[in-house]
């Protein structure tokens, strides 16, 4: 039986785990994002140590899914709004000192993508676009079966894209981006806006509020799910894919932001378009991530089914 690992940083969790080569989930776990990049060095370099003595068989090879813009040329991330320490940190060299494996480096959504491709919600399609909402908003292509980097690997940024020309200020520079609208954080902030005084609260209390027929809690989900559609309609427009797929922790509300996305998706999208794509929720959840890294680092290892990508 041969293994594979998967690691996915996230903003605020770094899952990671094992899969064998039938891609049954071996191990998995999770751990809080480091705020350094010596950190999070030393958390992977444990980590990995910790992998190996999991299991009796070797691992084969190793996928890292990090968060912001990756550049395919460099392999290092470029910015990342949400994870800041990880900008222009040398990712190869840092991994090569304690990791013996061929590795793989990505975007994490971009592995998510794959994860849900490959053993997910979108098994048996060609072309998809996945969001996952959480602390930001990450996006993958699928195009033909391969992950679409674009020219250098920035393509899928979606969640940077302006839907509220009043919105806010995003943490990318711009003004009012999907990220802004549809994020956890937002989703929250549209509660405590229709308060009389200031609410601490998450957006899964939110969520239970909304269940509980609070209007306030359903209006913040319908308006989060509004700006979402939108989101949907331009990569419907632009891309046409078989899939939309919807993942991340805000998806656990489900109809209440799926149900106004959809019905804003359909209202901006092209008719064709749209009813040739199919809008669902991530099956693999927030574990898409690790799972998609650690697949794709066994399709792209020799002893895989699938050559391609690239390694260190």
């Amino acid at each position: 039986m041969s293994v594979f690992a998967g690691f996915d940083l996230g903003g605020t969790r770094l899952k990671y785990g094992l899969i064998d080569s039938d891609l049954h989930v071996l191990y998995q776990n999770s751990e809080g994002t480091p705020q350094s990049s010596e950190e999070l060095m030393d958390l992977l370099h444990r980590l990995w140590v910790d992998l190996k003595y999991r299991t009796p068989e070797r691992i084969e090879a190793a996928g890292f899914g990090f968060p912001g813009l990756f550049s395919l040329d460099e392999q290092r991330i470029l910015q990342a709004p949400n994870c800041p320490s990880i900008e222009n940190l040398p990712l190869v060299p840092e991994l090569e000192r304690f990791v013996d494996r061929p590795f793989y480096l990505d975007n994490e959504a971009n592995f998510a993508a794959y994860g849900e491709y490959r053993d997910g919600a979108g098994k048996g399609a060609h072309s998809l676009v996945l969001l996952t909402i959480g602390t930001g908003i990450g996006t993958g292509i699928i195009l033909e079966g391969r992950i679409w980097h674009g020219a250098c690997g920035f393509a899928g940024e979606l969640g940077h894209a302006p839907v509220n020309p009043d919105g806010e200020p995003c943490r990318c520079g711009s003004m009012g981006c999907l990220e802004t609208e549809v994020s956890a954080a937002r989703i929250v902030q549209n509660y405590q806006a229709s308060q009389s005084g200031l609410v601490q609260l998450t957006a899964r209390e939110v969520h239970r509020r909304a269940e509980q027929g609070d209007p306030a809690a359903v209006e913040a989900f319908r308006r989060a799910g509004h700006f979402l559609g939108k989101g949907i309609a331009t990569a419907v427009n632009m891309l046409n894919p078989e899939r939309v797929i919807l993942g991340g922790g805000v998806m656990e509300a489900e109809e209440l932001l799926l149900l106004p996305a959809i019905r804003e998706a359909r209202r901006r999208s092209y008719h064709s378009a749209f009813e040739c794509c199919s809008i669902r929720k991530a099956e693999m959840e927030n574990d898409a991530g690790f799972i998609g890294a650690a697949i794709y680092a066994r399709d792209s290892s020799p002893d895989g089914n699938k050559s391609g990508g690239f390694r260190r």
